[in-house]
């Protein structure tokens, strides 16, 4: 049994979980059980530890955390291997950060990983830290009841309308409605009740995707049953009408009756659902397909019947029976819904396989030994055993076993990654040969894997811009066909030639069936359900059908260097001493550099420190070996001991300062820098360096030019083949960069960027994507740290690259799994065959009814003598939404340009356009 003492400190420098995550490691080097948390909000850090309160003050101090006793010496006992952990904060990526007034809502606040650009800022300030807005509470409601855009348009104007909703949309393909607001959902489900369809509230993403398909397997199995019924009875009947005209007189009358009544019977049973429909949307002082579809057959219906039974009284030119047409109809729209049906189950695939990822138990480690538990009561800080070949259940940070993760699901990478003690694991991907033991984080749908999931629903589920125009066509659209079925009825009774009340019945009744506001409903959603999934399966989350409009349109694609053309893991590749110091005072000041860098996970401030560390341990070492030769006793192994900093300070674009013990004044960073603290670098040659495609980062002390280092980034493999594949996309490429001019060059001359500009600021990179704006671009910014922030705010479509973080799924407009342009390029091309995709079926629609209308209403019979008869209108709108469903799968085949396939280079070398 070990005691852990539990102690508050106040600590001066945390700025992010980043910062506690170093804490925590540097406290378990000396206690393995110690249990860390710390909140980079309020500076408080929670340690339970078997060590003093002053022993991790100081070991705290070491870590470059100087910390104070805040609250101390809370006794819990607990056994060591049974004591559950608090759960285990959010990664460094998952700092809480606040966004800057964007101007457009699919703009990112800040991107996927907390790297910046290599000479904007080493370190970033907690006060500078951008943070985002609470969005307001959203819900979903599964819809019943929809038929067409007309219902589409009443369920969402009844959302719309209630209190506290600020925005709703309503998906016809998944019949699904998503409300933004801090509204109840009974108050929600009411609102649709009161406008005749049903509603339930979704809870849980996977119950409600299985009980909608096993609802459309149900209902397409009724209307294929009801279609066939129909059918049954309207294929013998218009047979017989072809071969043998009726006379509905004499004993004739009595079997036309009985058809009549088996007519009858097909309305009220295979077609109950249009007249039920109809009904609901009269109450509600509406129109929709179903009115249409009722409205025609039931006067078809009821004219044949009344031919029927008042036949001796009726000129024989008015005796037309039309019981084949009622019944085919319905047996035809029965057929073309159940075929669109089957045809939609489709377009949610890429959903289902993110489902199909998430587990339905796990092995939880408890006192009592090992349970299998339902996934649902899995909470944050179980201990959870994973075997060789399972799924991992939830996310969590690996305490014991060494294993290989498959992580392709979620990365796009095919390589296995090494995972062990210390390391964070997510939810959906697979264990290789290995047992680990994981403590869990983040359980349910906050996991990645749940964030990803629910990304895509969103995304499936929003209306791109375009969309617009069916909602507004849609919402005029049934009773407009209503009143041309009027108006042709009454010009074809008071101008038509007779029988004038047959021609005004079929006219009419071919108007009513022919027009289809089920394709006007279906043109949007299904093409951006499937285009969305699509680009999930290529490792790219589009937020919303905004960004997924916007991406389509884009002219220019602004990028940074670092982390996004090259790998993000710089490493110091020279240094240059300039003072001539001794190895013992380089030694003190690499122990300095190390101590400052020990703030920031900026990729730059990484590699310094990870320079500084092993150096400085190279000249202690050395020195402690000459003074144990001359009998002396030396110990200068721990090279931050005595590296305490002061008077901190961050530089946002050039770099940071701060003073040691004896008050010095240290600064690390760049030439703007430099010349700040009066540093005159004209009589340094370090052009070879920068020739050479390095960063450099300098160091002074007292206004003095110390040391300088070289930093290297290499380019990603795929950077010139992303880059080629972009322009042969039709984008012009600019690289937007803090990196000096000369690294910058190189840079953009062997990857073929087409502008550079060199040596900016944050708020130098925002005012260049507004140039490139008022200029008439439309402008994508790829980004990947903090301080492309308001950069990433200010293009029209931002994209965060990197591993998917939480912050970044949660913001961005576009978010890549997979650290590559291609994935830029990839989402560039989906989005376009996206919208290409939807204008097709948009205008297929809108064309199909504003032919067909007027030839139901008899345009051509001057030329023709024959009207279009209703039973091949039912055939043509029922064939108009299977043709929308199917150009809309047809992206499911879209094949995307080869990854290494390079686009010609232009004759004219790219223009080399450098700013200072």
């Amino acid at each position: 049994m070990n005691r852990l003492e539990e102690h508050q400190f106040q600590v001066t420098g945390m700025s992010c979980q980043g910062c506690v995550g170093r804490m925590r490691r540097a406290i378990q080097e000396h206690d393995a059980e110690a249990q860390v948390e710390g909140d980079p909000g309020s500076g408080t850090l929670s340690v339970a530890s078997c060590l003093g309160a002053d022993e991790l003050a100081a070991l705290l101090s070491q870590a470059g955390y100087p910390a104070e006793v805040s609250a101390t010496d809370e006794q819990i006992a607990s056994d060591s291997t049974t004591t559950p952990l608090a759960p285990a904060e959010a990664s460094a990526t998952d700092e809480q950060i606040t966004a800057d007034s964007a101007p457009t809502p699919q703009a990112p606040a800040e991107a996927p990983s907390p790297q910046e650009e290599p000479s904007a800022s080493l370190h970033k300030e907690p006060s500078a830290s951008l943070q985002e807005e609470p969005s307001a509470p959203s819900q979903r409601l599964a819809i019943q009841g929809m038929t067409c855009a007309g219902c589409v348009a009443s369920v969402q104007k009844a959302l719309a309308a209630t209190p506290g909703v600020e925005h709703a949309e309503v998906n016809f393909a998944s019949h699904t409605a998503r409300i933004h607001g801090d509204v109840d959902a009974e108050a929600l489900v009411q609102a649709v009740e009161s406008v005749g369809y049903g509603a339930e509230p979704i809870v849980d993403l996977r119950q409600a995707e299985r009980q909608r398909a096993e609802r459309n397997q149900r209902e397409y199995r009724r209307k294929l049953k009801g279609s066939l019924a129909s059918l049954a009875l309207a294929v013998p009947l218009m047979v017989m009408m072809l071969i043998h005209h009726p006379e509905p007189t004499g004993l004739a009358r009595l079997g036309w009756g009985l058809v009549g009544l088996a007519t009858l019977a097909v309305l009220a049973f295979p077609g109950r659902a249009f007249f039920v429909g109809a009904w609901k949307a009269l109450r509600h002082h509406q129109a929709n397909m179903d009115t249409l579809i009722a409205l025609g057959t039931g006067t078809a219906w009821l004219y044949s019947m009344a031919v029927v039974v008042a036949a001796p009284w009726l000129p024989q030119a008015a005796r037309g029976l039309y019981f084949e047409a009622s019944s085919m109809i319905i047996g035809l729209v029965l057929l073309g819904k159940a075929l669109e049906l089957r045809a939609q189950g489709r377009t949610s695939d890429a959903l289902h396989r993110l489902l199909d990822l998430q587990s339905q138990s796990a092995r939880v480690v408890r006192e009592e030994g090992e349970l299998d538990l339902p996934i649902d009561e899995v909470r944050q800080g179980d201990l959870i055993r994973v075997r060789p070949g399972e799924r991992l259940p939830v996310d969590g940070e690996v305490v014991e076993g060494d294993s290989h993760i498959d992580e392709s699901m979620l990365s796009g990478e095919p390589a296995p990654v090494a995972r062990g003690p210390g390391d964070e694991v997510s939810a959906g991907t697979v264990n290789g040969r290995g047992s680990l033991v994981f403590r869990a984080t983040r359980v349910g749908a906050d996991t990645r894997l749940g964030r990803i999931t629910e990304q895509v629903a969103n995304a499936q589920g929003s209306k791109p811009p375009i969309g617009n125009l069916a909602d507004r066509v849609s919402a005029v659209f049934v009773p407009s066909v209503m009143i041309i079925a009027v108006l042709t009825a009454l010009a074809w009774y008071h101008f038509g030639p007779e029988p004038r009340v047959i021609h005004m019945l079929v006219t009419a009744t071919t108007v009513l069936i022919i027009a289809c506001p089920c394709a006007l409903g279906l043109a949007t959603p299904l093409s951006t359900m499937i285009g969305v999934g699509k680009a999930a399966e290529h490792g790219v989350l589009i937020r919303s059908g905004e960004a997924l409009q916007t991406a389509s349109r884009l002219t220019t694609l602004v990028v940074d260097k670092t982390g996004t053309l090259t790998e993000g893991r710089p490493r110091v590749t020279d240094c240059r001493w300039f003072a001539g110091e001794a190895s013992d005072d380089r030694t003190r000041l690499l122990g300095l550099v190390a101590a400052i860098e020990a703030r920031s996970e900026h990729p730059l401030a990484e590699a310094l420190g990870r320079y500084a560390h092993d150096h400085g341990h190279d000249h202690a070492a050395a020195d402690t070996n000459t003074s144990d030769e001359l009998g002396n006793n030396a110990d200068n192994t721990s090279l931050t001991t005595n590296s305490t900093i002061e008077a901190f300070e961050s530089l946002t674009g050039r770099g940071v300062r701060a003073r040691d013990a004896e008050g010095r004044r240290l600064a690390i960073g760049n030439e703007a820098m430099m010349q700040e603290e009066g540093v005159t670098l004209a009589d340094h040659e370090l052009d070879d360096w920068q020739a050479q495609a390095r960063t450099l980062v300098y160091l002074s002390l007292d206004g003095v030019l110390t040391a300088s280092f070289a930093i290297e980034d290499p380019l990603r493999e795929d950077s010139l083949d992303a880059v080629a594949r972009l322009r042969a996309d039709g984008l012009k490429v600019v690289m937007l960069t803090g990196d000096n001019s000369a690294t910058a060059r190189a840079i953009g001359e062997e990857v073929g960027i087409d502008e550079v500009h060199a040596e900016l600021s944050p708020e130098d990179k925002h005012a260049e994507i507004e140039r490139l704006q008022a200029e008439g671009e439309v402008v994508g910014m790829v980004g990947d740290g903090i301080n492309d922030a308001p950069a990433l705010a200010r293009a029209d479509v931002g994209f965060a690259i990197g591993q998917g973080t939480d912050v970044a799924i949660e913001s961005a407009g576009v978010t890549l799994m997979r650290s590559s342009l291609h994935g830029v390029a990839a989402a560039i091309e989906i989005s376009q065959a996206t919208l290409a995709n939807i204008r097709q079926n948009l205008w297929g629609a809108l064309g199909y009814n504003a032919l067909c209308i007027p030839i139901a209403a008899g345009l051509f019979y001057p030329l023709t003598g024959t009207l279009l008869s209703p039973m091949i209108a039912g055939a043509a709108m029922s064939a108009s939404s299977i043709t929308v469903v199917a150009n809309a799968n047809r992206l499911r085949l879209k094949r995307l340009r080869p990854q290494n396939a390079r686009a010609p280079r232009p004759a004219t070398p790219p223009s080399q356009e450098v700013l200072s």
